[in-house]
């Protein structure tokens, strides 16, 4: 706007009505002068995401799959909780990681998205469902600190009080382990929680599930993390995807408790969303309550994830990849 000769407060009138009431043209923007609007046409456009999709599990999760201008298609889930509505959004186009538990990753990586393109899927759910998104999670598709830049501008402007108006302590980032990233977002000076996808205790089965551990592996994992709870005082989540007879058995809980002692941290077990091709199994409901208790034994808090629209195939990657994308 000071570009174009504007006063700088037409940049926070802008922002209102596209991330708060939605806009989809510049023409929309009414509180801006006509000829003001045209110059505008000419520069910038507002785009939408296309949806090719959406979903709705009988326990009420809500899953969409998205086109993107280039043809590439992401995936969204709207999670409710009571009065909560957990949004769960992509970050990149497929994933470069090649987690072998996940569908996302059995297709590689297409690209990173931009900013704009992670926050529209905020604001096409809205759009869609008609609910207040409350919290957002960055656990869909792709690896966040892989597009570190992009994700960090879009929190923003997802808790910007003329963006979307979330708080920023209703925002978490997950990442599989990028280290570099973990220690510059202990720098950002934001109220985002971080959350660690481990999915095992030791470095000989991390390396089989999350094969960026074999660049940074357990040790410097728990070093970064435990320099960002020095430095923020936030706690770090660490997700845990349970599969039977590979991480759930009690010499994992043992070590991952030895791992953990003395953090302030959050433990949440998942129960594997079974991908038919990769020939994996969830841990019985026996091995997970042995594991929480283990863990939960040595003073560690721990939750076991409720089990979520495994009937939309809500788990990453899972409809895009069924539907031939």
């Amino acid at each position: 706007m000071e570009e174009l000769g504007e006063p700088r407060y037409r940049a926070e009138q802008m922002m209102r009505w596209i991330y708060q009431q939605d806009a989809a043209s510049i023409d929309e923007v009414t509180n801006l002068s006509k000829a003001l609007r045209q110059r505008l046409s000419r520069l910038v456009e507002i785009e939408r995401l296309q949806v090719e999709t959406c979903e709705q599990s009988v326990d009420g999760t809500r899953k969409f799959l998205f086109r993107l201008r280039d043809g590439a298609t992401i995936e969204a889930v709207l999670i409710p909780d009571g009065p909560r509505r957990t949004a769960c959004i992509s970050s990149q186009a497929g994933c470069g990681i090649g987690c072998p538990f996940c569908a996302t990753g059995l297709g590689g990586l297409v690209r990173n998205l931009r900013a704009g393109e992670i926050v529209d899927q905020i604001l096409a759910i809205q759009r869609l469902t008609g609910e207040r998104v409350s919290h957002v999670v960055f656990m869909g598709m792709g690896e966040p600190f892989a597009n570190y830049a992009q994700v960090i501008k879009a929190a923003r402007l997802l808790s910007d009080r003329c963006g979307v108006g979330l708080g920023a302590r209703r925002l978490t980032i997950s990442t599989s382990g990028v280290v570099p990233a973990i220690r510059r977002f202990s720098e950002e000076r934001v109220q985002f929680g971080l959350a660690i996808s481990l999915h095992a205790a030791t470095d000989e089965v991390r390396n089989i599930l999350v094969p960026l551990n074999r660049k940074y592996p357990i040790a410097e994992l728990m070093d970064a993390c435990r320099e960002y709870v020095a430095r923020t005082n936030r706690r770090v989540t660490f997700e845990y995807v349970m599969i039977r007879d590979l991480n759930d058995g009690p010499d994992q809980a043992e070590r991952l408790a030895e791992l953990l002692s003395g953090m302030l941290c959050h433990v949440n077990l998942i129960p594997l969303n079974p991908v038919p091709e990769t020939g994996l199994e969830r841990s019985t409901p026996e091995a997970i309550r042995r594991f929480a208790a283990i863990v939960k034994g040595a003073g560690i808090e721990v939750t076991t994830r409720r089990e979520r629209g495994t009937d939309i195939q809500a788990a990453c990657g899972q409809l895009r990849r069924s539907r031939g994308r």
